[in-house]
């Protein structure tokens, strides 16, 4: 994984308060999030944490307003734009974990990152203990799809020497 990533909320948000996010520079030379992901990170019921993180943003991530949003995609403001911006931009992937804006992405030929798989990719490369992390996502309240955690999990020990 390398060159430009658009991400959606969701993964920023549990990356941030994993302490994990500082990874993605490792992976991704830019992360772009639209000006609505920017906002729902930046929200009053945000922690304070992701809302500091995205107020001063590391120099890697860039807050873009798309130029056109396609409405019809039926799905909340920054998955919306995310998708939008991707796809205007001509950028191949999208962090994004909801199913139905997942579908929509998946739709509209883009690959599709979650935060389990940036997170076993960041596992895999020895700079983070999956299992602590997972354990943090829980206690954080991210809507953990167990299959895809055994999955991950699955991977990680098989590729063990």
């Amino acid at each position: 994984m390398t060159g430009i990533v658009v991400s959606d909320a969701s993964p920023l948000h549990y990356l941030i308060l994993v302490g994990a996010v500082d990874y993605l520079p490792r992976l991704f030379e830019q992360v772009i999030i639209p000006s609505a992901v920017a906002a729902e990170l930046t929200r009053p019921n945000t922690p304070p944490l992701v809302s500091r993180w995205t107020s001063q943003p590391p120099s890697w991530l860039k807050i873009v307003r798309p130029q056109a949003v396609d409405r019809s995609l039926n799905l909340d403001a920054g998955e919306t734009e995310a998708i939008s911006l991707a796809l205007e931009l001509g950028v191949d992937s999208i962090l994004i974990d909801e199913r139905k804006g997942r579908l929509v992405a998946a739709q509209r030929g883009l690959l599709l990152i979650g935060t389990i798989a940036l997170l076993e990719r960041f596992a895999r490369e020895g700079w983070i203990d999956f299992d602590q992390t997972i354990a943090h996502l829980r206690a954080a309240k991210f809507r953990l799809n167990e299959r895809l955690v055994t999955e991950a999990k699955k991977r990680l020990e098989d590729a063990r020497p």
